[in-house]
């Protein structure tokens, strides 16, 4: 990250936070005119530190409430083996995030479902069926407490976010 300044890392939190800012705003909120706001904008989106822009849902209106957390160990841990869990993982629209974790089992996802009964159909059909899967331990979220979209990069930046 040393390839960003403080402007850069303004830029990147602002719109963390509010991706439809307009350039106006975005060059204002951080004290810079339009025309090097728009450059450094373009050469973050175009050195891969902003990979997109999207909206964000709310799942529990879009009736995807359910919450599991899954530990997934694998009966071979080989590059091959990795490479054909990770491939199929990618395919499950239910899966929101898939991380490989160092420890006692090698994967953990978190699963967004509808229903517990949608839930464990998932599981049986499509999580258990993945490549080289041999354990599977379910984590059910009772409650999420804190959920956060925004990937700031100044942590202790002293910005809040209705600074934005």
């Amino acid at each position: 990250m040393s390839e960003i300044d403080a402007f850069d890392r303004q830029i990147l939190d602002a719109l963390s936070v509010d991706g439809r800012m307009t350039l106006t705003r975005l060059s204002r909120t951080i004290g810079l005119s339009v025309t090097p706001c728009q450059m450094r904008l373009k050469r973050l989106e175009a050195r891969g530190y902003i990979r997109g822009y999207a909206a964000v849902l709310d799942p529990v209106k879009l009736g995807r409430d359910h919450i599991s957390f899954v530990q997934v160990k694998l009966s071979d841990t080989r590059a091959p083996a990795l490479k054909a869990f990770n491939e199929a993982v990618m395919e499950l629209a239910e899966v929101e995030q898939c991380h490989m974790i160092a420890g006692g089992f090698d994967y953990l996802l978190k699963v967004r479902t509808e229903s517990m009964a949608r839930y464990r159909e998932v599981m049986g059909e499509r999580i258990s069926t993945l490549p080289h899967v041999s354990v599977t331990s379910t984590f059910v979220a009772m409650e999420a407490v804190k959920e956060d979209v925004f990937h700031r990069v100044s942590p202790k930046s002293g910005h809040r976010f209705s600074d934005y």
